[in-house]
């Protein structure tokens, strides 16, 4: 018996593979990457740097915090601090004085700004929707991609990130910036996106989160 005939053998045999039995148990009990709820904030950053993710982060207190965050960003990177800002009222009250912002991304944009609704542990995953309040174009015409997530918002797995309250007309999902080695086996960074991702963790609140 070679090994073909001995798999379909051993799929025939209901006495000693019962398919429907382990299929319910994969669901019931999924496998899944350990990832320790105690310390979230820490699994979410250690898989946001791993290689196939490559992402910056920083770290904000409050969101009065931000503009320095993104001037600090900016400047590491040598660019000027011109930013494409989606008009959402969560980040109108900061004090973006000393910046160029403006809402529509042109295809020589260096850096635009967006606020994750969800980041997910396991993967380093971050969650984004669409509103007139946040935009997809620019999150994919940037050189630079910077993004605001709240710890909060940080689920430890996949199946554990839904999203409550309104639904957007469409949300999409980006683990790190994309990449190919199609053109002559040379790995190229930003392919079909922004070469670069940074992440602000944001440890408090919006402004009157709990009044939404």
């Amino acid at each position: 018996m070679n090994a073909r005939e001995a798999i379909l053998g051993r799929l025939k045999d209901d006495s000693e593979v019962d398919i429907a039995a382990e299929a319910a148990a994969l669901l019931g009990t999924p496998e899944r990457p350990a990832v320790d709820v105690a310390h979230v904030e820490a699994e979410f950053l250690a898989r946001l740097a791993l290689p196939s993710v490559s992402a910056s982060h920083d770290v904000i207190e409050t969101i009065s915090d931000l503009p320095a965050a993104v001037a600090r960003y900016l400047d590491a990177q040598g660019e000027a601090r011109a930013l494409c800002l989606p008009p959402d009222p969560r980040l109108s009250g900061c004090d973006w004085s000393g910046f160029a912002l403006h809402q529509d991304a042109a295809p020589d944009e260096a850096a635009t700004l967006a606020i994750a609704r969800k980041g997910i542990a396991e993967t380093g995953s971050l969650v984004f929707e669409t509103s007139p309040q946040a935009p997809m174009l620019p999150n994919f015409l940037t050189l630079h991609h910077l993004v605001l997530l709240r710890v909060a918002d940080i689920a430890p797995w996949l199946e554990e990130a839904p999203l409550a309250g309104p639904q957007p007309r469409a949300h999409y999902w980006i683990t790190g910036v994309s990449g190919t080695t199609d053109i002559e086996g040379t790995y190229v960074r930003g392919a079909h996106g922004p070469r670069f991702l940074h992440l602000i963790l944001l440890r408090g609140d919006f402004p009157h989160m709990s009044e939404q």
